[in-house]
């Protein structure tokens, strides 16, 4: 008896939310995508019950990668979705789980297998963060008004914050079934959003404020800072805090050059086969897998992280060459520390002073050559497992243009013909992509952008915004002419 046979009446048991019967109309899709934005913001501003002040997120650094807010019902964010696609894309990768995605029976099994791996990643994100005590504290105050153990409040906390996973989860399907684009990346722009924002408009009576209050206090006179670029402390305040124009130079550099690396694209001509003068084009993009495998790298990453951290929590012993964490819960020294990316320009630049005594250059130097090459194999293999799951392969594109009824001008109308066409393009434009938008967000971590966001999440807000203008012009074209629907096999 094979696995599938075991887990058969589980996982085809599991929740689901119900694809639509037929075509929905454009603005219903708007109001589905709109609605479950709403509900995103509002679920990110609740706090759970019996939560105490005085949490860490270490989350922070990754926070605009994996989307929820510190401290909110959301605190795990997409993170378990991420790590379940990870796992599912490695076993998928080595041909472990067995499961043919052409097969309707398996494409039940895998979807039931990755909605129970969030399942149990959820769990397993959230306890840690709740019963140890360092991220999520119970309050005693609750503790004694209800007249139970903190323990007991820990499985409250524990309870919502993990029903708040979930909801992520089916939040998520409803926009990828009912809306536009997908959640996890409607999820991303909008934490990303929230904080380039206030990056630029925030104001604040203690001193800490954003980009155009910074500079109107510099004019003004309240904040009385040297900007000369002609002397070493007047060039630091105009590139850095608080001119920050280097971190602006980067935010306009990174929204440009994405932009244009969207638009770089090999076209393949495509003609119909029965409707004489149809004609199209499949387009092939230099950032071919999208730029989702950057937020399967990063999770890798804050998964890594996350373990070190409770390790030094946890671990009275643990070994030096693991990690010595400074008082801010940060790695310092030790493998952890060489682990940890770059996430903003006071990780690396010790000109400003800013990095323990105990940090030398040569210690940076090799967290760097490692973060650089985590992120651009990580990004090229992580590229071509995306590719190959979610049929953008050559074979599947192949089956996918016969299946429209279309052919390349010149070539037999055979699937393996058209295979061979594609393979002279996507794995190729694969890998580079994938290595390209890797390098693009380390270098975008290392200069720092407004609103302390980072580098990749930044990178991933400008694509996956890029893409969701031009779903949502395909469906308004769908909308305004319903036989291209059916051409295309999306009635």
């Amino acid at each position: 008896m094979s696995w599938k046979e075991v887990a058969e009446p589980v996982l085809t048991r599991m929740p689901v939310v119900e694809r639509p019967a037929g075509h929905v109309p454009f603005k219903r899709k708007l109001m589905w995508t709109a609605g479950i934005l709403v509900v995103y913001f509002f679920l990110t501003n609740i706090n759970p019950f019996g939560l105490a002040t005085g949490g860490s997120d270490f989350f922070g650094q990754f926070r605009s990668v994996l989307a929820g807010s510190s401290g909110s019902l959301l605190q795990v964010g997409i993170g378990p979705i991420v790590t379940a696609s990870i796992v599912l894309q490695l076993l998928g990768g080595a041909n472990l789980l067995g499961l043919d995605t052409d097969d309707p029976r398996d494409q039940v099994l895998y979807q039931g297998l990755q909605k129970l791996l969030v399942i149990i990643v959820t769990a397993l994100t959230a306890a840690p963060m709740v019963f140890t005590g360092e991220f999520l504290p119970a309050d005693q105050a609750v503790a004694g008004a209800l007249g139970i153990s903190t323990f007991g409040v820990e499985l409250l906390i524990f309870a919502q914050v993990f029903v708040g996973g979930i909801l992520i989860l089916f939040m998520d399907e409803i926009v990828s079934k009912w809306g536009v684009g997908s959640g996890v990346g409607l999820f991303i722009i909008a934490a990303v959003s929230q904080q380039i924002v206030g990056g630029f408009f925030s104001f604040s009576a203690l001193g800490a404020s954003g980009f155009f209050a910074s500079w109107y206090g510099i004019i003004v006179g309240d904040v009385p800072v040297s900007l000369s670029p002609f002397t070493a402390e007047g060039l630091q305040n105009l590139l850095f805090d608080p001119g920050n124009i280097l971190a602006l130079f980067t935010t306009l550099f990174i929204f440009g050059i994405v932009v244009y690396a969207e638009s770089v694209r090999v076209e393949i001509p495509l003609s119909h086969a029965r409707v004489k003068g149809a004609r199209g084009r499949f387009p092939v993009k230099l950032i071919y897998a999208s730029v989702l495998p950057m937020i399967l790298v990063r999770a890798l990453q804050a998964n890594i992280q996350f373990l070190g951290q409770l390790l030094s929590s946890q671990w009275a012993g643990m070994p030096g060459w693991l990690g010595i964490y400074s008082d801010q819960g940060q790695p310092i020294s030790g493998l952890f520390y060489y682990l940890n990316p770059i996430q903003r320009r006071t990780d690396w630049m010790w000109f400003l002073g800013e990095i323990p005594a105990s940090v030398e250059p040569w210690m940076i130097a090799v967290r760097l050559t490692i973060d650089l090459t985590f992120m651009v194999v990580g990004g090229a293999i992580f590229a071509i497992f995306w590719v190959e799951t979610t049929g953008m392969g050559p074979e599947a594109t192949a089956k996918q243009i016969q299946n429209s009824g279309m052919q390349i001008p010149g070539f037999r109308r055979n699937p393996q013909v058209v295979e061979k066409v594609m393979e002279r393009y996507i794995p190729q434009v694969t890998v580079i992509g994938g290595a390209l938008v890797g390098l693009l967000a380390v270098m975008a971590n290392l200069l720092g952008t407004i609103g302390q966001v980072s580098g990749t999440g930044l990178l991933l807000a400008v694509s996956i915004t890029y893409k969701l203008y031009e779903e949502i012009a395909e469906e308004q074209l769908m909308e305004m002419h319903p036989m291209m629907r059916q051409m295309f096999g999306n009635e």
